[in-house]
């Protein structure tokens, strides 16, 4: 069986979820501080770009931490049918991964006084977007060589073996007997 992407997979695939918990945190508490109107607060401050940045760190954090229950199903069976589902949110849960990055960016070049919680959001925003797509090239690499896990053409699971042939089997039924 292929282990070589599946033994990199699981790992990344919990490093992940627990940094997408982190930037969930993080997130919430900063949104939590926005709303309330305490962004004079030391920790907090922040520039036009903030409001968006934490909306879209949310967004991404919660649908990676849901893509990570099918990631886990998918790296415990480790089959073609559970990659499209795996592979899917995973690709969903990247692009707003990757939408978040984008403010993140305007959101440190817009420059001024950031605290330090919307700086480490930034910083794991940042890591979490390659991190992630590092993840999703892993368990897509059963496409280019089933060496490294199941592809989409891999459907010889269900498949009856050379020795089993259509047909009768050996024996008498009963008569008169109903299904």
């Amino acid at each position: 069986m292929a282990t070589a992407g599946r033994s990199v997979a699981a790992p990344l695939l919990f490093l992940n979820l627990v940094m997408y918990f982190i930037v969930l945190g993080f997130a919430s508490w900063c949104v939590n501080r926005y709303i309330n109107g305490q962004t004079n607060h030391p920790s907090m401050s922040g520039n036009g770009a903030t409001g968006f940045f934490l909306t879209f760190s949310i967004v991404a954090a919660v649908v990676g931490i849901v893509s990570k229950f099918a990631g886990a199903q998918h790296v415990r069976s480790w089959r073609s049918d559970s990659l499209a589902a795996a592979g899917s949110s995973a690709l969903i849960a990247w692009t707003l991964t990757a939408l978040a990055f984008g403010f993140a960016c305007k959101h440190i070049s817009i420059g001024g006084w950031r605290g330090w919680r919307l700086r480490i959001l930034e910083a794991f925003i940042i890591i979490l977007t390659f991190t992630q797509l590092l993840y999703v090239l892993l368990i897509h690499a059963g496409v280019y060589s089933s060496r490294y896990g199941p592809g989409y053409r891999d459907t010889d699971y269900g498949m009856r073996g050379t020795g089993d042939e259509l047909g009768t089997k050996g024996g008498t039924g009963v008569t008169g007997s109903r299904v």
